[in-house]
């Protein structure tokens, strides 16, 4: 495993992108919605790692009830896997549960699925596989 971005959910995605792009000093990598989400991501490449920057495209959206309840902050941290069928498998047989049933679509060409951030200190975590791989 490797930590492939940390994830950040904010209220005003323009206002974010702007304030990363002045922290970071270059331009986002890559800008993509998420429907079935309802987030509009983007991206930061930081080294091996980026910043994903979380923002709601819809009053149901999971990251506007996230801000809304939380804050902006630190949504998730995620960790890309070789076999992400294989990991969820193994993490569930130690007892972790996992939020949705199967991999799912996600951004940047990636199946995801996340751990219930009570069984990871508190930390929503999210596992990814390149599709394709």
């Amino acid at each position: 495993m490797r930590i492939d971005h940390i994830g950040i959910a904010v209220k005003d995605l323009e206002q974010a992108v702007e304030t990363f792009e002045a922290i970071l000093n270059k331009p986002c990598d890559k800008r993509e919605t998420v429907e079935s989400e309802g987030v509009e991501t983007v991206f930061f490449q930081t080294g091996e790692s980026k910043v994903e920057l979380l923002g709601a495209i819809g009053e149901d959206s999971v990251i506007r009830n996230y801000v809304d309840k939380r804050g902006e902050g630190l949504h998730h941290v995620a960790f890309e896997v070789e076999d992400l069928e294989a990991e969820l498998v193994r993490l569930q047989a130690r007892g972790f549960r996992i939020l949705n049933e199967k991999p799912k679509r996600g951004a940047d060409n990636k199946l995801i699925a996340f751990v219930h951030p009570k069984d990871a200190n508190g930390v929503l975590l999210e596992l990814c596989q390149t599709i394709g791989k």
